[in-house]
């Protein structure tokens, strides 16, 4: 009996309302036992002496047996009261002990239905007390988890297509081999490492992002100028910008504040955005990488002349895997849609945040991200 009250909390409910009851009756029953000949004697002798005035007095005698009479009654009133009192109680017990029980037992069944994979449920929440707001934050954490499930399921998806397609062709090119219809020279060879080179980047990629993702990289923070740190972007991309015939320069002063910040994942962050930018960027057009500093913040920008961003696409830019053009493959020149995602996380580790302006297809786009200045102390 002990062991299935302390196992059920509407049990323990019903107890406890039980318990203050009875105490409650209790302390009635002695408190009338210990104040009742006192008030009665009082109100007796009030009563006595005005029957005297009046000549209607009572006998001395019959006091004991009236009082006696008296106390009977009350305890026979209070017994009466006391097990309507109880009756009444058991039946509001049960009822608030629903109203209590019922909503965890929902949220006792449907959390155990999440852990068996069913992320979509979710709880009625029907008041605003510490229940509901309870049931509130359930509902929540469930959104939370079927969120965190459906970016899963679509990562090894992704994750899966974007291995798939280097895959395919060294596996069609090595068939093409063995059955003689490519030829064994350098030309085929150089196209089975081509795709080689590429799925090791997207390797790499992938653990990038994972590292990035779960904050599990140090940052080796020291003062930064960067101005040298853009001058050194521009230098390694410039091949990358010739063979495109795009015109890639640094618009800004020569001197900006001093950055405390990790030089190597800042550079990366560069690196991607102005790689990104040249990527997209048809011949002939330009990038241009710009810096400004205002209210106590660096603002980079890297503009390019390139296809542009639709609207609509803004806001998932950044998601990992995310094109704008989604025929677009790493073959084609579309990339992982990583970059920009590990950038992201980079900025924010920094203190910093990045968002992509552009004015539609075609009219090129611009990537711009900001990190707080170091006051030297």
């Amino acid at each position: 009996m002990i062991h299935a009250i302390r196992r059920r909390l509407g049990a323990k409910l019903f107890v406890v309302f039980m318990l203050v009851i009875a105490i409650g009756m209790g302390v009635l029953v002695v408190a009338i036992q210990f104040t009742a000949p006192t008030a009665f004697a009082r109100h007796m002798g009030e009563g006595l002496g005005q029957g005297q005035g009046q000549g209607m007095g009572m006998g001395q005698g019959m006091m004991p047996a009236f009082y006696e009479d008296f106390r009977s009654g009350v305890n026979e009133a209070l017994g009466v009261a006391a097990l309507a009192a109880v009756i009444v109680a058991v039946g509001v017990s049960f009822l608030l002990s629903r109203g209590v029980v019922a909503p965890l037992r929902e949220m006792t069944s449907a959390s155990r239905r999440i852990a068996e994979g069913k992320y979509d449920e979710r709880v009625a929440v029907k008041s605003a007390d510490e229940l509901g707001q309870l049931g509130e934050s359930f509902n929540q954490m469930a959104a939370q988890l079927e969120q965190v499930e459906a970016m899963r399921r679509q990562l090894i998806g992704d994750v899966s297509h974007e291995l798939r397609t280097p895959l395919t062709a060294i596996k069609g090119s090595m068939e093409g081999l063995m059955d003689g219809v490519l030829p064994a020279d350098v030309e085929t060879y150089q196209q089975i490492h081509a795709e080689a080179d590429r799925l090791s980047r997207l390797v790499d990629d992938l653990q990038e992002l994972s590292r990035v993702e779960a904050h599990a990289y140090p940052l080796d923070v020291s003062e930064v100028d960067l101005s040298a740190l853009v001058a050194t972007t521009i230098k390694r991309l410039t091949p990358n910008a010739r063979a495109k015939r795009i015109t890639l320069t640094f618009d800004g002063p020569r001197q900006l504040p001093r950055l405390l910040a990790d030089e190597d994942r800042l550079g990366q962050v560069l690196t991607n955005l102005t790689a990104n930018g040249i990527q997209y960027t048809p011949e002939g057009g330009a990038v241009t990488i710009s810096a400004e500093h205002k209210n106590n913040e660096i603002q980079i920008t890297v503009t390019d002349t390139g296809v542009g961003i639709p609207p609509e696409h803004l806001a998932h830019i950044f998601t990992r895997f995310y094109r704008v053009d989604k025929s677009r493959s790493r073959a084609s020149g579309g990339g992982s849609g990583i970059g920009l995602t590990i950038a992201r996380h980079l900025v924010e580790a920094h203190g910093g945040k990045i968002w992509a302006e552009s004015e539609g297809e075609g009219k090129g786009s611009r990537f711009v991200f900001t990190l707080p200045v170091h006051k030297p102390d």
